[in-house]
C-alpha cells in the first residue's frame, strides 16, 4: 500500500477520544443557545401597569416600577398609599386587580413584615432555625445575633424579648434564611437611632456579599432610603 492511501487508511480506523469528538458540538451549542440563554436572564422586576383596590378605594393606580437585579432598590411613600399592598402582591399573598409582574419566576423570596410573626414561645436561635434549617451551624447563628447585640437574650422565649429585640429576630430571620429577592417592609421602626444605624450596615453588610441578590425596601423615612438603596422610587399619595 503507498505511503498516502496507508495514512488515509489509518485515519479512518483511528479512534477518536471522546473530548476531540465532542468539542465541536459544545463549541457550536454554546455559540447557539448560550448567548441565547444569557440573554433571557432578567437584569430587572419589572411590574408594569398594575391596578389593586379594596372595596373600590384604589390602593395602587397604573404602578409600573423597574427593579434593578442585584441591587437595592427603596419604595418611598407616606402610610396607606400602597406600599405593603405592593409587597403582598409579590410574595403572592395578594392578587392584583389588573397589570402583570415579570422576572420572578425561580426567584426565592425572603420577607420582613410590618409585624414581627415570631414564634412566642421559641428563642431566637429556634426562630432563626425554622427557616434556615440546617444549612447554618448553631455557631453561625449566635455568631449574627451577636453582631446585632442579642447575644445576651439569645436562649430566651421571643415573648419576654423588647419590641426593639423582637424586631432585630425578624430582620435576621429573613436575612439568614436562603433568598434570591428579600422584602423589607419598614423594617427598622421601633429601633433607636444607634441600632437602627448598626442593624442597617449589617444589612448591607449581608446583602453585598453575594452580588446577584436583590432587595426592596418599603420606608416611609427619606433617612433610611437614601442610605440603603442605590435606587429610590416614591409611590404617589392619594388623589
Amino acid at each position: 500500500m503507498r505511503p498516502a492511501a496507508a495514512k488515509r487508511e489509518a485515519g479512518r480506523n483511528r479512534v477518536v477520544p471522546a473530548k476531540e469528538r465532542l468539542t465541536p458540538f459544545f463549541h457550536d451549542w454554546n455559540a447557539a443557545y448560550g448567548r441565547k440563554k444569557r440573554g433571557y436572564m432578567a437584569e430587572f422586576i419589572r411590574i408594569e401597569h398594575l391596578n389593586k383596590s379594596y372595596h373600590d378605594r384604589p390602593v395602587l393606580q397604573d404602578l409600573s416600577l423597574s427593579i434593578p437585579i442585584g441591587q437595592i432598590t427603596a419604595v418611598m411613600a407616606p402610610s396607606g398609599v400602597g406600599k405593603t399592598t405592593l409587597l403582598r402582591i409579590l410574595m403572592g399573598l395578594e392578587t392584583a386587580d389588573s397589570g402583570k409582574i415579570e422576572g420572578l419566576d425561580g426567584l426565592r423570596l425572603s420577607a420582613v413584615f410590618q409585624e414581627d410573626r415570631l414564634c412566642a414561645n421559641l428563642s431566637p436561635v429556634s426562630n432563626i432555625r425554622l427557616v434556615t434549617g440546617s444549612s447554618l451551624s448553631r455557631q453561625e447563628i449566635l455568631s449574627a445575633l451577636e453582631q446585632t447585640g442579642l447575644s445576651d437574650c439569645a436562649g430566651q422565649p421571643a415573648r419576654e424579648l423588647s419590641g426593639g429585640q423582637r424586631r432585630r429576630v425578624a430582620l435576621l430571620r429573613a436575612l439568614l434564611a436562603p433568598w434570591d429577592l428579600l422584602l423589607l417592609d419598614e423594617p427598622f421602626k421601633g429601633l433607636d437611632t444607634e441600632t437602627r444605624k448598626q442593624i442597617m450596615d449589617y444589612v448591607l453588610l449581608h446583602f453585598h456579599k453575594k452580588p446577584s441578590r436583590t432587595a426592596l425596601l418599603v420606608t416611609h423615612d427619606e433617612s433610611e432610603a437614601s442610605y440603603m438603596a442605590g435606587n429610590v422610587f416614591t409611590l404617589p399619595g392619594p388623589l
